[in-house]
């Protein structure tokens, strides 16, 4: 495949932007050469700027559960930005999405709209701080909640030290406040909340962690952390920024039937716009300004753009038998290529959660902490990456990434995208 222009615009970029692009993971550093421009995308393909075709499974990291520009989405944002693109005042959408996501998510009562996943996350911690009065976090490695300054954190020497910092420039003060434990350990928790006794504020985790990997949990795990944080004051935040919305309406909180008390969203809920937002129960939500005395504001928060997109795509979430189409079309697609690697003995498998998978090398059985995951086993994904593409399959630009199968994905999609595996299981076995 030719890349002239896009290598001609990464050059460009790198004179423009720190790395040359405006989010680490797009730079290409972990699968080797330089990054793909895109020009545009239609259903499940996108083009870029030497005119190559490919099937995208990355969606946007996810938001584009109906694939690329979908024509209801297209058409209200059309409308609506033809009326305005902002007034930083209360619009009618506003209503109309919150009442959308409030009366089909039997877990949420209030919601506040922000503009990322990353402030919805900062938004829910500050609400559980200011809820209870205490100020440590317990959060899991392999769980991803934005880059806010308290969760960007590394694990401590033990299982109930305090957390490091994982970034340059966040004071140390910062990450003293929160607690780093290992997924799926109830144990790590229990001494975590006795050591600390009286001082989390909140336990925040990924329910369906897939950030580093598809890390997917026991249900016992979560309803173990539901029952701790409900014994000792504890708020339960669950971060489904990815989940949400996604393998179903109700995301994990509804698929484990498991009630946190603070959810936080974004994604799917922007149609494929910048959007966020933290929901809770009447009562808690009442400690967020100018109800309460948790502050919280944004000049785009809610803006009738995003909002219209995301009244539109969640429109089309709430079809009948939705997510179960997309459920069978990324089980069709994760069983097919299991079985011929199995077949021809080569130490690759996917794993899936709904519509979301995750591929990996060297494991058979499914992984639930990111301890398990071999770093070395990883580097495989390059070379299978750079094979993809040569056959015009879009993932992802890392291997601790997962994939998103969208509702545009056609069964002519899938098929194409099972040969293009095999044949580059292939490729990277005789490598």
């Amino acid at each position: 495949m030719k890349r002239e222009q896009s290598e001609k615009a990464f050059a460009l970029a790198k004179t423009l932007f720190p790395g040359g692009v405006n989010s680490p993971v797009r730079a290409f550093k972990s699968v080797g050469g330089n990054p793909i421009f895109f020009q545009k995308g239609k259903g499940s393909h996108v083009w870029d700027v030497d005119g190559n075709e490919y099937i995208d499974y990355c969606c946007s990291w996810g938001p584009l559960i109906l694939g690329h520009a979908h024509d209801d989405v297209v058409q209200a944002v059309q409308h609506t930005v033809a009326l305005g693109s902002s007034f930083g005042a209360p619009t009618l959408l506003e209503n109309e999405l919150a009442q959308l996501i409030i009366s089909n998510h039997r877990f949420i009562e209030k919601i506040r709209f922000v503009s990322s996943g990353t402030e919805a996350a900062m938004s829910a911690i500050r609400l559980a701080r200011g809820y209870t009065g205490r100020d440590k976090i317990i959060k899991f490695e392999g769980c991803y909640h934005g880059h806010v300054d308290s969760l960007l954190v590394k694990a401590g020497s033990g299982l109930a030290t305090l957390g490091t910092s994982d970034s340059a420039g966040i004071p140390e003060s910062y990450a003293k406040e929160t607690i780093v434990l290992p997924l799926n350990d109830l144990a790590a928790v229990k001494q975590a909340v006795a050591t600390y006794k009286n001082q989390i504020a909140v336990v925040a985790i990924e329910p369906i962690p897939a950030n580093n990997g598809l890390l997917i949990q026991d249900r016992d795990f979560l309803v173990g952390l539901r029952e701790i944080c409900t014994q000792e004051g504890i708020v339960l935040l669950f971060d489904e920024v990815i989940s949400g919305f996604r393998i179903g309406f109700e995301g994990a909180a509804g698929y484990y039937n498991i009630q946190p008390d603070v959810m936080a969203f974004g994604k799917i809920i922007g149609g494929g716009l910048p959007v966020g937002a933290y929901a809770s129960s009447a009562a808690i939500m009442s400690k967020v300004a100018p109800e309460g005395p948790v502050y919280q504001a944004g000049t785009l928060s809610g803006n009738p753009v995003a909002m219209s997109a995301g009244i539109a795509q969640l429109k089309n979430c709430l079809r009948p038998g939705f997510y179960e189409s997309l459920k069978m079309k990324t089980e069709r697609l994760v069983n097919e290529v299991n079985a011929y690697a199995t077949e021809r003995e080569i130490a690759f498998r996917m794993f899936n959660m709904g519509s979301i998978f995750w591929l990996s090398f060297g494991y058979a059985n499914r992984i639930r902490a990111i301890h398990e995951i071999n770093a070395e086993e990883v580097k495989r994904f390059a070379p299978f990456h750079a094979a993809l593409l040569e056959r015009g399959v879009y993932l992802g630009p890392s291997g601790y990434e997962v994939g998103f199968i969208s509702d545009a994905h056609s069964d002519e999609d899938i098929s194409v995208t099972i040969a293009a595996f095999q044949s580059s299981l292939d490729a990277i076995v005789s490598l």
